[in-house]
């Protein structure tokens, strides 16, 4: 039963897309296909064999050591700081600066660049989509929303307004690699892994459904500049610490203001409603669809309330909801969830595109902002289709 309610839900997720959709004779159906089917395939892999799990159980340990010398880092600056309890910002945020830091010294010896060229390429080959929104769909599992437009930003000459669709929304669906080991502080480690590739093809899906394309061969060719402008690895360390420091204390300041803003709102409407809570609300909001996706019924509600969450606020505030709580939901409704949670799908997300875009093409920001809102539905279905997709299997 689960698995017929599992693909009831992504059929109702391709449909509303469809029903958005703003040139339905161009969808290319085979590519779309062949990546539910990449879908499928890599998440059976990744669950269901004993070499995926095992890859899942390696890249996991590897990430556990990188967190391992992250904190050694931390404290030594902060010291016994960290032994007074989990202090959010000591032990989860510092640690961005670490891998920022880290991501900079690949993108510096050029094994960054080379990947994500040969997997884009792969991609596009495969699906059918031009080398561009392929390219920045890889691009953007490794760096943030900002660093991956910006990356393809002398092909925005070419890019129409459906590319333009596509481009922003693979960087609201996915995530950056530079909080990978933050999410995993948070989250079990295997459904933050999964969620990167399974967002990425869902992203790309939903996207190309909403706004197919159709580009001329002579249009369809990367020339990004996707390399460091350090000059030594030493110079590469110095801007990814840097950098990483800028996003630990932005992530800090959106968490100061969100969780503020709930509790907030959460103390007026008591006010009216006594027992009441936004995320109450926005879990009954999402309850039917939530069922679909495998949720438990008994859990529905508090799950839903974790996703409306991230969407309205950020994931970090809806990771920090789920975590005291993975120990006592199911497995699957954790597995399902997590997986929802790990996109940039939220409401800020499309001033930060937006704003990036602006800074390119003043015309073309213009566009991504009178989008933004089909911008948010189209990501918050793609990460609707990426957990129904791990539902499946767990």
């Amino acid at each position: 039963m689960s698995i017929l309610l599992g693909l009831l839900a992504i059929v109702i997720v391709m449909g509303i897309a469809y029903l958005m959709s703003n040139d339905r004779k161009n969808i290319n159906y085979m590519g779309i296909i062949i990546m539910l089917i990449a879908q499928v395939i890599t998440t059976w892999f990744m669950f269901e064999t004993a070499i995926g799990s095992s890859i899942i159980r390696w890249i996991a340990d590897g990430f556990d050591k990188l967190i391992e010398f992250g904190t050694a880092g931390v404290s030594f600056v902060v010291g016994d700081l960290m032994e007074g309890g989990n202090v959010f910002f000591f032990n989860v945020l510092l640690l961005i600066i670490f891998f920022a830091t880290l991501l900079s010294v690949l993108t510096y010896l050029k094994i960054l660049p080379a990947l994500i060229r040969y997997l884009g390429g792969f991609i596009s080959k495969i699906t059918g989509l031009p080398k561009v929104e392929s390219f920045n769909a890889v691009n953007s599992i490794f760096f943030g929303q900002s660093e991956a437009i910006i990356a393809i930003k002398s092909q925005f000459r070419h890019l129409s307004n459906n590319r333009l669709y596509i481009v922003s929304a693979s960087a609201m669906g996915s995530v950056s690699a530079s909080i990978i080991g933050a999410y995993m502080q948070m989250l079990p480690a295997e459904y933050v892994l999964v969620a990167l590739p399974l967002n990425m093809f869902s992203s790309l899906i939903v996207a190309s459904i909403i706004a197919p394309v159709k580009v001329d061969k002579k249009d369809d060719h990367v020339d990004v500049k996707e390399v460091s402008t350090s000059k030594s690895i030493f110079e590469a360390m110095g801007n990814g610490a840097l950098d990483g420091g800028k996003i630990a204390l932005i992530v800090a300041a959106m968490l100061i203001a969100f969780i503020a803003s709930l509790e907030l709102v959460n103390w007026i409407i008591q006010a009216i409603f006594a027992g009441t809570t936004i995320q109450q609300i926005l879990g009954y909001i999402f309850a039917p669809i939530g069922i679909l996706m495998g949720i438990a019924p008994s859990e529905v509600i508090q799950a839903g309330g974790i996703m409306g969450t991230k969407i309205v606020t950020n994931e970090f505030v809806a990771m920090l909801e789920l975590q005291p709580l993975v120990d006592t939901l199911s497995l699957k409704t954790v597995g399902i969830v997590s997986v929802f949670l790990t996109s940039f799908a939220n409401f800020s997300s499309i001033g930060i595109i937006a704003g990036t875009v602006q800074g390119i093409d003043a015309e073309k920001g213009a566009t991504v902002s009178r989008f933004g809102l089909k911008l948010l539905i189209g990501a918050t279905l793609g990460s609707i289709l990426s957990a129904t997709m791990a539902g499946l299997f767990l």
